[in-house]
């Protein structure tokens, strides 16, 4: 596995040898021991999700609290995704910055994203599944969110009719959640 850190502190590109014959592919896309020779940190998966969502779908921006939070990778298993990650941590360089990048189910690309990172990702095609490994379980009072179409958030969703939840769209603007933390 190859390990290349993202311009956002905690959030790193992980690249998995695929394996093709005339069979399909074979990927060994997580490792438990991928932290030894490499930046980051260990991590014990908790929970495992997987979420299937139709073309144009956006889910996120979601975060947990840094402190209490969860880290997850992230992998694109069916279809792909244009995956986004929001530096949310309000005493880092790099608050308010986002990076993008596009995962597929051919390519075995994953994220590393460490707890308090914001994290979303936008559907590029029907039944796209991603699977998405924890180090904590879920805690609802742990967890937050941030309209994912908010400008000022610097995220280029590509041009396709979207749909996303309400809880999503009633979700705090970024300069809300800037606005707490000054208070």
């Amino acid at each position: 596995m190859k390990v290349t850190p993202l311009d956002i502190e905690g959030a790193w590109l992980i690249e998995a040898q695929t394996h093709k014959d005339n069979r399909g592919l074979f990927r060994e896309w997580f490792r438990s021991d991928a932290s030894e020779n490499s930046m980051l940190p260990s991590f014990e998966v908790i929970q495992a999700n997987t979420s299937v969502s139709e073309k144009g779908v956006i889910r996120g921006i979601h975060y947990s609290d840094a402190k209490n939070g969860q880290s997850k990778i992230v992998t694109c298993t069916y279809g792909s995704i244009l995956d986004s990650v929001v530096d949310l941590r309000t005493n880092s360089k790099t608050f308010g910055k986002s990076v993008t990048i596009e995962l597929n189910a051919e390519n075995g690309s994953s994220i590393y994203i460490s707890s308090g990172l914001g994290h979303g990702f936008q559907a590029l095609e029907n039944k796209t599944a991603v699977t998405y490994l924890l180090n904590k379980k879920y805690d609802s009072s742990a967890e937050y969110a941030i309209n994912p179409l908010d400008e000022e958030l610097g995220i280029k969703w590509r041009k396709l009719p979207v749909v996303i939840s309400e809880k999503d769209n009633l979700a705090p603007s970024f300069n809300s959640l800037k606005k707490a933390h000054n208070d």
